[in-house]
């Protein structure tokens, strides 16, 4: 069964770090500064492992719990570790760079949806991607307000209630994300319509996020969010053309 048009949806809902926020460039630079250590002498592969183990034992709040992360993966391979190097981890986090396009991008799907970040990180840390990304979304729902993190269903339901109390219908949400783990596989599973934006398209694995069990075939599919808003504009132009 094909896609519903891009422009009969009325929310984007998004995953924000993976997705938006390239914490994978935030954390290879930070660790290989602090290491000293080139790509040659210590793989991503390798960092991402570790940091993944890490933040499975440290899964609370994302602008708390980083330093405990720092101080798994230092512990493990190798690295300074001081509290000072955990503190200055801690607050690299909270610095993730925004992807080239996120901006652009977000401004102009703004102009056609309404738009919800759904996001594993807290709402401190929340504060800081917003402001990094130009301060796009209309709504936000964080780890603070669910207390559980995606891929629980819980996080979506908590979310769908949000929104139907504004009027909107699940059918009215597109889910855009990154991660099959946390995002595409579970809100398929839960009756949404996906878009994954491949941001590793063209690289081995899944890099900071954990491998999913299996990967699910979305109804829309970008390699960045650029080409999903290019898209959107297109068909937003396309139905007012046909009326």
């Amino acid at each position: 069964m094909p896609a519903p048009s891009l422009d009969t949806f009325k929310v984007l809902t998004f995953d924000v770090v993976g997705t938006l926020i390239d914490f994978e460039k935030g954390i290879l630079d930070h660790l290989r500064t602090v290491s000293g250590r080139s790509r040659a002498e210590l793989s991503d592969a390798t960092i991402f492992a570790s940091y993944l183990k890490g933040r499975e034992l440290n899964y609370e709040r994302s602008s708390e719990v980083f330093a405990d992360v720092y101080r798994h993966v230092a512990k493990d391979l190798g690295f300074p570790n001081t509290d000072a190097d955990a503190d200055a981890f801690q607050l690299s986090v909270l610095r993730w760079p925004a992807f080239s396009d996120s901006v652009a991008a977000l401004k102009r799907l703004r102009k056609h949806y309404r738009l919800v970040a759904m996001t594993n990180a807290d709402r401190s840390a929340f504060s800081f991607y917003s402001h990094t990304l130009g301060s796009p979304f209309h709504d936000g729902v964080t780890y603070d307000d669910t207390g559980v993190a995606k891929p629980n269903p819980q996080f979506f339901a908590f979310n769908r209630g949000r929104q139907s109390a504004l009027g909107y219908k699940q059918s009215d949400i597109l889910h855009v994300a990154q991660s099959q783990y946390h995002d595409i596989g579970i809100a398929r599973d839960l009756g949404y319509t996906v878009c994954w934006i491949e941001r590793r398209q063209g690289l081995e694995g899944f890099g900071g996020t954990p491998e999913p069990e299996r990967l699910t075939t979305p109804d829309y599919h970008f390699p960045t969010l650029e080409k999903l808003a290019d898209a959107a504009d297109a068909a937003f132009t396309g139905a007012r053309q046909a009326a």
